[in-house]
């Protein structure tokens, strides 16, 4: 029998508390103090620094041990940097800035790139320039680096290799992008204040990596929703392609044409299976829900390729 087809059945409190219990575990067992966090200004490092937080606090550690580092580049708009100087600040928890634009510019000219075509290689050698900076900054700070990215971009592969897929640890890898924007709402109807303000804008922002200007994620890969709603059914429901748009248009009852359904669907499908190879060189995380997307959760061979029934 089927599971529900409803993705992800939750309470934004048991996701948040299951993460923070991951990250003390954690650092429990290494005997570690400090994290460095990446601070975007968007909705995953949000939620990565408020279970920093609140793990600090149960473990009895000063915030003085989160480390901040907003980096902006080419395509960083004055909100985000804004939002996340106003959230650290609403917390209480110093951020450094540490632009990445003269590094990556330096960086282009010694690789022959001329730094202004807006290219993969654009793109990429800023994520992995905070990348560096985050593991330098948690080498010289005795600290491990707190890896931010989610479920949903794990499995569409939406992310840097050696970049932004790496660090020490990963409290954000076994929620999705929906389930992240409704732990990050409950924790600031939870909180009142600066902090829950600046919440709240960045759950306004569209999604972006702001690698360059103008940049939306669901403009290129389709609703997070879909995706959301194709990995759990995918995976707990073992449903196929012409199900999983079956499912989906019921499910959302006319909010996405079956146009755009299909289209996410074969985005979806398509890089499930060939960016493999950045989830099965990825860290360990804290897993939430039944399954993850890990070696041990749910793990497809790096080199297996598009099967033919899923094109």
């Amino acid at each position: 029998m089927k599971d529900k087809i409803a993705p992800f059945p939750c309470s934004a409190r048991n996701v948040f508390r299951k993460q923070v219990c991951g990250l003390k575990r954690r650092l429990e067992a290494i005997g570690c103090k400090a994290v460095c966090i990446g601070l975007s200004g968007g909705l995953d490092s949000t939620l990565a620094l408020l279970v920093a937080k609140a793990a600090f606090e149960e473990m009895g550690l000063d915030d003085g041990g989160i480390h901040l580092f907003t980096m902006p580049g080419f395509g960083t708009t004055k909100r985000t940097k804004g939002n996340a100087e106003k959230l650290a600040d609403g917390l209480g928890i110093e951020c450094e800035t540490i632009s990445i634009v003269k590094s990556c510019r330096q960086h282009f000219k010694d690789i022959g790139h001329d730094g202004r075509t807006p290219d993969i290689t654009f793109e990429n050698a800023q994520a992995r320039m905070r990348t560096m900076i985050l593991f330098d900054k948690a080498n010289m700070l005795g600290a491990i680096n707190l890896g931010t990215g989610d479920m949903s971009e794990a499995a569409l592969g939406w992310c840097t290799y050696g970049g932004d897929q790496f660090a020490h640890f990963n409290v954000n890898i076994g929620v999705p992008k929906t389930i992240v924007r409704k732990v990050c709402a409950w924790w600031a109807k939870e909180h009142p204040g600066p902090a829950a303000d600046a919440i709240n804008d960045i759950i306004a922002t569209p999604i972006s990596p702001e690698l360059v200007p103008g940049q939306v994620t669901e403009k290129t890969v389709g609703p997070y929703e879909l995706h959301d709603f194709f990995i759990w059914n995918f995976v707990m429901n073992k449903m196929g392609k012409k199900e999983l748009a079956t499912a989906a248009a019921k499910y959302f009852n006319g909010r996405f044409d079956g146009a755009q359904i299909a289209t996410t669907l074969d985005i979806f499908l398509r890089r499930l299976f060939t960016q493999a190879f950045k989830r099965n060189a990825a860290p360990d995380g804290v897993r939430v829900f039944a399954f993850d997307l890990s070696r041990d959760g749910f793990y497809i061979p790096s080199d297996l390729g598009l099967p033919a029934k899923y094109r």
